[in-house]
């Protein structure tokens, strides 16, 4: 059997097991197991497995994720959400559409205690959605909004997606959060602007205006206080050189929980579910991280991946070209996978072809706008048919809203997505500006 047919034979056993149902991380793990034994004995496959299993799971860098899922449970159970959307909605009440910026607002400052796209989504809609039913708006704008905004959650640091993206190319995961800041601002400025433009082109969207009172806008920003508050004692910390990634995800958990206690939401069955939650999630990333070292170890065996950089390199195309290609492979990709599971499958296939490409930067800044750009069509996969798992999710909170009109309603928003990728491929200062300041 060649190795390119062996290669075929992986990746169709894992999309026929994702399509009977079985989760993606078992899905990864049989394929990747049965391509092993098809090139080695059982006796090798099993070694791998005994070594591969402590060397992932004993990796210090690894305790980011729990805590920062652990943080955004304890914003998501305390009730921190409310706050944030009765802020944003009283600062953008005056405007046309201002309910809709106020709940993509709320996700990108509930991004920045939270790290999770789909935690991000579900957890504002359960806020904003009856609102903006209550005001009229219609349920294309409020769930395509919602399903949008969420992806903030992986754009705004802290980024479970960046953390992992860190962990396989061996980078610095604080200067991978200060290159997302940046693009995270333009995204929410973005969506905003879609939004402002969307409501003036097509009729009957949302209301005229909808404005707040000066002393509803000073209680929404006592409520939001405490999250300002922990995103400056986390990023502060962080970028002062005071802890690492992983203490600070620690202290900014704490701090979490505390404004959680003291919002005087957090009872006993809540704070029993943050816990709860967090295990599931955190074991599922797991089990999807064993998935995909199960798997990218077999297609190394193929040495596919090698012979494949070096055709891509035996091309010519323009290293820019390449770039392009990679990531519109990743939005394809996206129609089908979930965001951790592409990551962890095509990183280690991707990143050293990305290191070998001349694009006039240092291979250290290369690699953190090359994680930036695959972060941005991550995103996009989120939200865009036929699946769009953000958009599934606050569908699904919207009983009333056929999916179709979801999807009609994320198109101005992948625009936006889209003119925002363009300008980070061709513009790379504009991930790595705060970078270059950092030491």
């Amino acid at each position: 059997m060649s190795a390119l047919t062996l290669c075929a034979l992986i990746f169709g056993l894992m999309l026929v097991l994702m399509a009977v149902r079985i989760p993606i991380g078992v899905a990864m793990f049989v394929a990747g197991a049965v391509g092993y034994l098809l090139q080695a004995d059982s006796a090798r496959l099993f070694n791998f497995l005994n070594s591969q299993a402590f060397a992932r799971f004993s990796s210090y860098d690894l305790s980011v994720i729990p805590l920062f899922l652990l943080m955004g449970q304890f914003a998501s159970q305390g009730g921190l959400s409310k706050a944030l959307f009765e802020f944003a909605s009283g600062l953008m009440g005056r405007f046309k559409g201002g309910l809709a910026m106020a709940a993509v607002l709320a996700c990108a400052a509930f991004g920045a205690v939270c790290g999770s796209s789909v935690a991000t989504a579900a957890t504002v809609a359960t806020v904003a959605l009856p609102e903006m039913e209550r005001h009229g708006y219609s349920g294309r704008l409020s769930t395509a909004t919602l399903a949008a905004g969420g992806t903030l959650g992986i754009m705004i640091p802290p980024s479970v997606v960046l953390v992992i993206y860190a962990i396989l190319t061996e980078q610095n995961i604080a200067k991978l959060f200060a290159a997302a800041f940046i693009p995270g601002i333009i995204a929410m400025l973005g969506y905003m602007v879609a939004i402002a433009i969307y409501v003036r082109l097509v009729p009957g969207q949302a209301p005229d205006v909808d404005a707040r009172s000066r002393a509803s806008l000073m209680s929404g920003l006592r409520g939001v206080a405490p999250i300002a508050i922990i995103f400056l004692i986390v990023f502060g910390g962080i970028y002062g050189g005071i802890f690492t990634p992983t203490e600070g995800a620690a202290v900014g958990t704490a701090a979490t929980f505390i404004a959680a206690l003291m919002k005087g939401e957090m009872t006993l069955a809540k704070f029993k579910e943050c816990f709860y939650t967090t295990a599931e999630n955190s074991a599922m990333i797991f089990v999807i991280f064993m998935g995909a070292d199960m798997m990218n170890t077999a297609l190394a065996l193929t040495q596919v991946p090698n012979q494949l950089a070096a055709w891509v390199g035996g091309l010519g195309l323009a290293p820019i070209a390449v770039i392009i290609g990679i990531l519109i492979f990743y939005v394809v990709l996206g129609c089908v996978m979930d965001e951790l599971s592409m990551i962890l499958l095509t990183i280690p296939i991707f990143f050293p072809m990305i290191m070998a490409l001349d694009l006039g930067l240092p291979p250290a800044e290369k690699a953190i706008w090359f994680g930036i750009l695959v972060l941005m069509v991550v995103e996009i996969g989120l939200i865009a048919p036929p699946v769009g798992l953000n958009v599934y999710v606050v569908n699904g909170l919207a009983k009333n809203v056929p999916i179709a009109e979801s999807y009609r309603g994320v198109l101005p928003f992948l625009v936006s997505d889209f003119l925002r990728t363009t300008l980070l491929l061709f513009v790379p200062s504009v991930s790595l500006w705060l970078v270059r300041f950092m030491k």
